[in-house]
Formats: structure tokens, sequence, C-alpha cells
């Protein structure tokens, strides 16, 4: 069970639309890169890697470099809370 100060490391992770946009984008297609990421959200390369940075510091999102770029895919957490976004929908 999770404690409290758990889950707000986790909720605080998903507030923002870019961080949802990106969950939600990962969760259908996991193993994207940065570039792609940015390429179809049509966002600036920066602010989406910050968002990327932080959705792995919240344990929503796995990073893994491959040469030189990162794919990206969602955590079990992640995973979670993108199913509950989609059902809140």
């Amino acid at each position: 069970m999770k404690t409290a100060k758990q889950m707000e490391r986790h909720f605080k992770g998903l507030a923002n639309h870019w961080r949802i946009s990106i969950l939600i984008l990962v969760g259908k297609k996991s193993g994207i890169t940065l570039d792609q990421i940015t390429n179809e959200l049509n966002a600036n390369f920066k602010t989406i890697s910050e968002h990327t940075r932080k959705l792995a510091q919240s344990g929503l999102l796995n990073k893994k470099y491959q040469g030189r770029n990162v794919v990206h895919s969602l955590s079990p957490y992640g995973e979670k809370l993108v199913e509950f976004i989609k059902s809140f929908k």
C-alpha cells in the first residue's frame, strides 16, 4: 500500500497538461524517443525534455538510453494513471 506522500509524488508528476499528453502518447507508443514525442505533440524540445524528466522523477515514466537516443515507456504506476485518465475523459 502506498503512503499519502508516495501518492502525492505521482499526482504532482501528473499535474500539467503537457505531462498528461506525454503519458497518453507514450501509453500508445511505447519506446518512443524524445524527438518523436516533440514532433507528435508539436512542441518545443526543451519543454518536452523537462516534462519527461519530471515524469521520470515522479515514477510514472521509464527512460532507457539507446545510443544517442532515449526511449520512453510507462512505469507500472504510469500505466495505471493512463487508465485512470482514459476513464476520466
